[in-house]
């Protein structure tokens, strides 16, 4: 199947608020409340804001269908050195500061903070989550052709299927944060995981 992606300002631009919103309020994704809260609360004020941009997904057909989306932002991370492998912490150290009394590296590096497949009737079968996964990596590695970078990280449920799905794609565990109370996740505790690209 074809997809087409759309940055959410874009199709605000097009349609307008309201219907816009209307739209995103059909997203069904009951195995991640906190992915189906964001799209129909949060994404569209995220992104007027510029604090994060959400990509939706449509299948290429007649009718289009919102079949899933990513949502990416800039942030600031600090990684232990330790929790890396030593090639991992030389290619890292090149796109950050390295504070010794802390023994931590500080990197400005993208994040997917939201990966969400739509579970509505209509759109459950058009799409995989390792298909959305990589549109949101292949999205960053276009930027970082502009403005730099090799990496990009994750913040995910401590779950043994979540953990395998993001290793499979060649993410290594960094370390681990709480949650935020705004943050509509069954675990305390999300990993954190990083992604060097090769290419």
């Amino acid at each position: 199947m074809e997809y087409i992606q759309l940055n959410i300002l874009e199709l605000l631009e097009i349609y307008g608020e309201e219907q816009l919103q209307e739209r995103l309020s059909s997203f069904v994704c009951s195995k991640n409340r906190d992915v189906e809260d964001f799209i129909q609360h949060k994404a569209i004020e995220f992104a007027k804001q510029r604090v994060a941009i959400s990509h939706l997904v449509f299948s290429m057909t007649t009718p289009p269908v919102l079949v899933g989306y990513f949502t990416l932002a800039n942030k600031f991370i600090a990684i232990t050195g330790s929790a890396l492998s030593k090639t991992l912490q030389k290619k890292i150290s090149k796109f950050s500061q390295y504070d010794k009394e802390l023994e931590r590296y500080i990197v400005s590096m993208p994040l997917i903070a939201q990966l969400g497949k739509n579970f509505a009737p209509e759109a459950r079968e058009m799409i995989t989550g390792k298909t959305l996964l990589n549109m949101a990596c292949d999205k960053i590695q276009e930027a970082q052709l502009i403005i730099g970078g090799k990496a990009a990280y994750i913040e995910c449920a401590n779950n043994d299927k979540l953990y395998a799905f993001y290793t499979d794609s060649q993410f290594v565990s960094f370390g681990q944060r709480k949650c935020d109370k705004d943050e509509l996740i069954e675990e305390s505790i999300l990993v954190q995981m990083l992604k060097y690209f090769k290419n």
